[in-house]
């Protein structure tokens, strides 16, 4: 079975490089029994398959399969972990059209670490319900018990009651210790109608909650986020603190410490995120865990079923780690030194951290799994994340920087052709990320190493509009700030030609998502820039989208992210398509729910009608990300064929 083939195991050889690259992530998610004697991973199969295998850390051990979807009425896997070490939960998630909208819903089910008595742990979905919640809930907290309960955030709706009298009143989400065995409940916390989530602090108590209103008569959220936290000692909740969901002004907590009686969190020092804790005992003090002076700190690294915190990380040119658990640190920077320098990151533990699994990965290497017992000092491969690039060597990714119009250096990573060492004469590729609140990263990159095995040379810029750099950066996002996001993305096309010397004959540009919106965009700031235009799953009519969101709940929100003013018209690639020379082909999922697809229906009419050369090419049933292989792959030759070369 391919996907499931030992690190270094060399598959039939592959000679289309679009299949190779096109298949979706071998591994979807992998977790460690609390013994550390067995591995729960999803593998992900043709036509939008997805097993469950568990198999021994022993040696040689054979996966056995216990679990299978396929993404049709059944829904699909999205991730499992370990209850006990005979019993495991698993999220499921399926998306489907009702009346034109497209609508998702998860659950969290459990199954048997040998196969069968699988249970529904969400809470089911009454015929009496007075409205739809399609939320299955979260585990909030993995802490071992004897009984193999679990403490998880469930979603009650009020009944209808017509023809009974034993209608549930309960509104909103609330946190449940349930029995995984049974999937019987017993009430933690009260159901809240403005409840979003809730923390625990990884010994079975829950200390924080998140709220954001829902207006019944508008139909929309708040921008406003409102946290709460309940004493040590319990009682009832309190005010914690409150962040917007647009600016990100505010303390936003992330993990609880309970030996320091602390929520660890994100708040903006300078401009940027820093971890900062604050008190939980009510005197609100605050201690910054760690700022950095150039860039967001945006994530705190946890481990173990406790989810103990040891650390923080952020990104530069490279993603780095600041362990703050000494013997953790040692135990990471050899593993990283055994591993040729390649990024390490500690996936789970067993209960008592005496074996770790272990993810490793670079810019070259897709990344790998192993299993890694420190007190036999042994380092065990396990499985490797895309086997059918187990045999094809990739291209170093460079980290640069090129100066914008204004004189402001842009960073941005550059890959070559394997071999190369310079970009002369050689057809290139601008590819701006999505978001726009988002940034590459230095490592691997499917699309753009497809490209460079193609023979392009590939730019992908952190143009400013993008977030991890500070607000100074960010501007007021890439949507209110196009001209700045879209010029900085077309100075480095510029930047290709007149110091990289490829060929200016031979510049495309290729986007998703916000990616697929600077494309188009970019069509219309500098039309005699690029020669092909490729945009997946673009926002294409900034009217339109504050429109669609709206009608999700998302208007005011939107409407503060997006703004008003003549940028609507002038950010908008489908309101200046005649402006457009370059031909444009785009591609998207028809069960998007980040971007509906609408969007890129607007745009072809829009650009037919000016009689410019345009193709659509829709992919029924896929959501944002074309989660298929064969849709992937089937794209990739479609983008070989339409750019110069």
């Amino acid at each position: 079975m391919a996907a499931l083939s030992p690190l270094g195991a060399a598959g039939a050889q592959e000679k289309d490089n679009a299949a190779k690259f096109g298949a979706l992530e071998s591994i979807l998610d992998v977790s460690l029994s609390p013994d550390g004697s067995r591995l729960a991973f999803i593998d992900q199969g043709q036509q939008r398959q997805r097993r469950l295998y568990i198999v021994d850390t022993s040696e040689g051990a054979e996966p056995r399969q216990i679990l299978s979807s396929n993404g049709g009425s059944g829904g699909n896997l999205s991730w499992c972990g370990w209850i006990t070490n005979a019993r495991l939960a698993c999220q499921t998630f399926i998306r489907d059209d009702v009346a034109g909208d497209v609508l998702a819903a998860t659950n969290i089910v459990a199954i048997d670490a040998a196969g069968g008595n699988l249970k529904v742990l969400s809470n089911r979905r009454s015929d009496r319900a007075l409205y739809a919640d399609f939320r299955g809930g979260s585990v909030i907290d993995w802490s071992s018990t004897d009984n193999g309960s679990l403490l998880m955030t469930r979603s009650y709706v009020p009944e209808g009651d017509t023809g009974t009298r034993i209608a549930s009143r309960a509104e909103g989400l609330g946190v449940d210790r349930v029995d995984s065995v049974s999937a019987s409940g017993r009430r933690v916390e009260a159901a809240n109608r403005d409840a979003i989530y809730y923390l625990s602090d990884g010994h079975g108590n829950v200390r924080v909650m998140a709220t954001q209103t829902y207006s019944s008569s508008t139909g929309q959220f708040d921008p406003t986020i409102r946290f709460f936290y309940r004493p040590k000692e319990g009682g009832g909740w309190k005010p914690l603190s409150q962040t917007d969901v647009v600016t990100e002004e505010g303390f936003e907590p992330a993990a609880i410490d309970a030996a320091t009686n602390r929520v660890y969190g994100f708040q903006k020092i300078g401009g940027r995120k820093a971890v900062v804790a604050l008190a939980l005992d009510g005197t609100g003090a605050t201690s910054t865990i760690y700022a950095h002076p150039e860039v967001d700190v945006d994530d705190i690294i946890r481990i173990g079923r406790n989810g103990r915190i040891v650390g923080v990380s952020y990104a530069t040119d490279q993603r780095e780690a600041v362990i703050t658990d000494a013997p953790l640190a040692k135990l990471t920077n050899a593993l990283s030194k055994a591993l040729g320098g390649r990024q390490v990151v500690i996936v789970d533990a067993s209960a008592d951290e005496s074996r770790y699994l272990v993810r490793a990965e670079s810019d070259t290497d897709p990344g790998a799994y192993y299993l890694f017992t420190p007190k036999a000092g042994e380092l065990r491969p396990l499985l490797v994340s895309r086997e059918p690039l187990s045999d094809t060597p990739l291209s170093p990714v460079k980290a640069v920087t090129y100066s914008a119009a204004d004189g402001t250096k842009v960073p941005g990573y550059l890959t070559l052709p394997p071999g190369r060492g310079d970009a002369k004469g050689l057809p290139a590729i601008v590819m701006p990320h999505g978001g726009p609140s988002a940034r590459d990263e230095w490592g691997f990159d499917w699309l753009a190493q497809y490209f460079a095995q193609s023979g392009y040379a590939v730019l992908q810029p952190n143009y400013r509009g993008s977030s991890g750099y500070g607000d100074n950066w960010y501007q007021n996002n890439g949507f209110q700030s196009w001209k700045i996001a879209v010029g900085d993305i077309a100075d480095g096309g510029r930047w290709l030609v007149s110091e990289q010397g490829a060929d200016p004959a031979k510049l495309s540009i290729v986007g998703w998502s916000y990616g697929g919106y600077a494309a188009l965009q970019s069509g219309v700031f500098a039309p005699d820039l690029f020669k092909a235009i490729v945009a997946i799953a673009p926002v294409t009519d900034l009217q339109q989208l504050k429109d669609e969101e709206s009608r999700h709940g998302a208007g005011r929100i939107n409407a503060k992210f997006i703004g008003s003013g003549p940028h609507i018209k002038e950010g908008s690639p489908a309101q200046n398509a005649d402006a457009i020379k370059a031909p444009v082909l785009m591609f998207h999922g028809t069960f998007d729910q980040n971007v509906e697809i609408a969007q890129s229906r607007t745009m072809k009419r829009a650009l037919e009608a000016k009689g410019k050369r345009v193709e659509l090419i829709e992919y029924p049933e896929l959501a944002h990300s074309l989660e298929a292989g064969e849709a992937r792959t089937e794209m990739l030759r479609k983008i070989s064929a339409f750019l110069p070369h």
